[in-house]
């Protein structure tokens, strides 16, 4: 990680990019579904506001129900499994899933040395990750 850190930030996202493609182009993450099973997304305003209304629920139901208000006063989910995820690790809300679940495990956001320290939280949860971070160790 420190080598990326002080790598060429072009050429790291560059490398992760093309890593994610490969990696989850042979990634059935419905074998897997650690993310769900262990982490929970922040859920934003606009997050609640589209689930509760697929729910047909109000927004402050919603709430009430499925989240709690962490220690940074952020939206999360009260427990952990996902109580979304269904027996076949898929999702009962995928259409209109958190934007964190959308765009979970970031590594194809651009200008990744910014989030080099969740890459390597999220390659504890993800195997995809710890793959990617893997060849990427060979390549730098």
């Amino acid at each position: 990680m420190r080598r990326l850190a002080k790598a060429d930030g072009k050429k790291v996202d560059k490398a992760i990019h093309e890593l994610h493609d490969e990696v989850f182009a042979c990634t059935d993450c419905l074998q897997c579904a650690n993310c769900c099973k262990t982490t929970g997304p922040l859920f934003t305003r606009k997050d609640i506001d589209r689930i509760s209304k697929h729910l047909r629920m109000k927004p402050a139901e919603f709430e009430s129900e499925y989240l709690r208000v962490d220690e940074d006063n952020d939206f999360v989910l009260q427990q952990v499994p996902c109580r979304f995820l269904e027996d076949d690790n898929k999702c009962s809300i995928y259409e209109v899933r958190p934007k964190a679940c959308r765009e979970y495990p970031h590594t194809d956001r651009i200008k990744q040395q910014q989030i080099l320290n969740l890459t390597r939280r999220n390659a504890s949860v993800c195997p995809a990750v710890y793959t990617i971070l893997e060849k990427l160790n060979e390549q730098f």
